[in-house]
C-alpha cells in the first residue's frame, strides 16, 4: 500500500485546480523508470491515469501509480515538502537502499528489484 499524506493531498488538489484540470479525474501520476544518479528515478506528472494505474484517494486528491511501478513503491509515503531544497512532492520509499541528494532517484534494495 502507498500512502498519500494529508499535506500532499492538500497541495496536490490545489495544483490540479490551479492547472484548470478536473479534480475528479486528474491527479499526480507516479512511476519508476531507469535513470537518475542512483539507477532508478521517480517520474511524476499532473494529469490523467493510464488504463491500469492504481488510484489512491485522500481528501479529494488522487494519486495514480503506474501498474509496472506498484511493487517498487509498495510501502512508500508520498508527502509534500516546502524546505530549503525547494518545494515539491517527496517519496519516502522503504525499498530504496540509498537515494541521491535531490531525492528524485534511488537504488533499490536487492530483494525489491522487480
Amino acid at each position: 500500500m502507498i500512502e498519500l499524506t494529508s499535506n500532499a493531498a492538500t497541495q496536490l488538489l490545489a495544483l490540479v485546480r490551479e492547472k484548470g484540470l478536473d479534480a475528479e479525474k486528474a491527479g499526480l501520476c507516479l512511476g519508476v523508470e531507469k535513470g537518475g544518479c542512483a539507477g532508478l528515478q521517480y517520474a511524476m506528472t499532473i494529469g490523467s491515469p493510464g488504463a491500469d494505474d492504481q488510484c489512491i484517494e485522500r481528501d479529494g486528491a488522487r494519486l495514480y501509480v503506474a501498474a509496472d511501478s506498484v511493487a517498487q513503491l509498495d510501502g512508500s509515503i508520498v508527502d509534500y515538502d516546502n524546505g530549503l531544497a525547494g518545494a515539491g512532492f517527496r517519496i519516502r520509499n522503504p525499498k530504496a537502499s540509498r537515494s541521491c541528494g535531490c531525492g528524485t532517484s534511488f537504488e533499490p534494495t536487492q530483494n525489491s528489484q522487480g
